[in-house]
């Protein structure tokens, strides 16, 4: 392994100019300097590609097309990449100035580990940050939600070469991305003990109805290999939980 690998950091964008900026600053003062940028705007006419353009000498490579959402627009950049390791960060969110040099520290330490992933700040609309800490518990993690930060995901390509992002799903297919690498070998994963990433809310994963979001849990896990009695079983965790949830904010209001 180099001392200094290449690591690629992939931007997805679609009308973003609000945001985009302060994404990519936080690219470009990483204290890590042998980084690979690539922006993916999914076809923006809000001004984004201006932004682009003032920024372009910064940038390996860029394009902006239509696409099929989100997660085509990452699988897009994940071909492209070139890098040893591949993060993403999104248009609304940003990195903290040494995320990519304590990722690489840590890759130097685990070079078995093909997964690198930390806590995250939360940021609301009024930019109130809280840290959102990596949940170990496994639990949750396969009956429940999210308990890997993918924001703080960074990924070796030959990890990427074996599993993809689902297109088909519209907010959690970096769930079945992690559940897959997880229950083929949860020894890919390394966790990092502090803030990598700064995500802020909203997007399309906040947009979802409890329906939806029930149904594209279930095809994440069940296209990830789990069970039918397990994703049954799922779906009653997250019922009772948004139940009680609804019942304490009730009891709130009175």
């Amino acid at each position: 392994m180099p001392e200094n690998p290449l690591i690629s950091i992939i931007t997805v964008v679609f009308n973003g100019v609000k945001t985009l900026e302060q994404t990519m600053q936080s690219v470009f003062n990483q204290t890590y300097s042998n980084i690979e940028y690539i922006i993916i705007d999914g076809g923006s006419t809000d001004g984004t590609l201006d932004i682009i353009e003032k920024y372009k000498h910064k940038i390996a490579y860029w394009v902006s097309e239509p696409d099929e959402g989100l997660y085509d627009a990452m699988n897009k950049g994940i071909k492209i990449a070139t890098g040893e390791l591949i993060g993403i960060v999104n248009s609304d969110d940003w990195y903290e100035s040494n995320t990519v040099e304590t990722v690489v520290e840590n890759y130097h330490m685990f070079p078995h580990r093909k997964i690198f992933h930390g806590d995250m700040f939360i940021v609301d609309e009024a930019n109130n940050k809280r840290l959102y800490k990596f949940n170990k518990s496994v639990f949750k993690f396969k009956y429940y939600g999210a308990t890997y930060n993918h924001p703080t995901f960074f990924v070796t390509k030959d990890e990427y070469e074996a599993h993809k992002y689902n297109i088909k799903l519209k907010s959690v297919a970096d769930i079945q991305f992690t559940l897959d690498a997880y229950l083929l070998n949860k020894e890919v994963f390394h966790y990092i003990n502090r803030p990598l990433s700064n995500f802020r809310l909203g997007g399309v994963s906040g947009s979802l109805s409890q329906y939806q979001a029930l149904e594209e849990g279930f095809l994440a896990r069940k296209n990830a290999g789990m069970s039918l009695i397990q994703n049954l079983f799922s779906i009653i965790v997250r019922l009772l939980y948004w139940g009680g949830a609804w019942i304490i904010q009730v009891l709130k209001l009175k």
